[in-house]
C-alpha cells in the first residue's frame, strides 16, 4: 500500500486531490495535514511514499521544509503543490524537492504526476526542466540566493515586515535586517518595488 500525506490547508483541494487519487489508484492510503508543525509530527510517528507540499500553508518555512522533512525521513518524496507558476519550481527543486505540480492544472495531469512520482520517484514539468538548462547556461541573480536569502526575499516580497520576520523564523531582527540589505545587493535593488517586480516576474 502506498501512503500519501496531502499537505493543505484549502479543504476544498485536499478533498477533491483525495477523491481523484481514491479513485484511480487501487491500493493508497491517504492522510492530511493543515500547517506544517501537523505535517513534521505525522512524518515523526510514521513512513510516507509521497507528500504533496503546499508551500504556503501555515507555518510554512517555504524551502527550507524540503531539507527539515528529508531529515525526518530520507526516502520521502516530496512534490511541491503550489498555486504559483511553473517559474518558482527552481529553488525548490535545487534544494531537493522531487517534484512540482501546479494546482491549477488538469485532474488528469494531477494523476499522471503522482504516478511518475511513485513510479519513477521525480516529476518535473517541461517548463522547470528548460529553466533548469537556462539556469546552468546562465544563473540569474534569484538563484544565486541562499536558502536562507530565498526565505527572507520571499517574505520581503509578499508585504512582511522585518519584525515579522524576524518573529516567523526565530531570528534577529539585526539578523534579518542583515539579509535584506544582502539580499538588495545580490539583486541589485534599491527598495522594495523593485523587489517585489523581481518576485512578481518569476511567479
Amino acid at each position: 500500500m502506498k501512503k500519501i500525506l496531502i499537505a493543505d490547508d484549502h479543504h476544498v483541494v485536499t478533498f477533491a486531490v483525495s477523491m481523484m487519487l481514491k479513485n484511480h489508484f487501487q491500493n493508497v492510503f491517504i492522510d492530511f495535514s493543515e500547517n506544517y508543525e501537523d505535517v513534521k509530527s505525522k512524518i515523526r510517528q510514521e513512513r510516507f511514499d509521497l507528500i504533496m507540499l503546499d508551500i504556503e500553508m501555515p507555518g510554512s518555512t517555504y524551502t527550507g521544509m524540503i531539507k527539515e522533512l528529508k531529515a525526518l525521513q530520507e526516502d520521502l518524496l516530496i512534490m511541491i503543490f503550489s498555486a504559483h507558476e511553473d517559474d518558482m519550481a527552481l529553488p525548490y527543486i535545487k534544494e531537493g524537492a522531487d517534484g512540482y505540480l501546479n494546482k491549477k492544472c488538469s485532474h488528469e495531469k494531477v494523476i499522471r504526476a503522482v504516478e511518475c512520482m511513485l513510479l519513477d520517484g521525480y516529476y518535473y514539468p517541461l517548463k522547470v526542466i528548460n529553466d533548469a538548462i537556462h539556469a546552468m547556461d546562465d544563473k540569474s541573480a534569484v538563484h544565486t540566493l541562499s536558502e536562507r536569502e530565498f526565505q527572507i526575499f520571499e517574505l520581503l516580497s509578499q508585504g512582511e515586515g522585518l519584525i515579522e520576520i524576524s518573529n516567523l523564523l526565530n531570528l534577529n531582527h539585526s539578523t534579518v535586517s542583515t539579509y535584506k540589505k544582502r539580499i538588495y545587493n545580490k539583486l541589485e535593488v534599491k527598495n522594495l518595488i523593485e523587489l517585489s517586480k523581481i518576485y512578481n516576474d518569476i511567479k
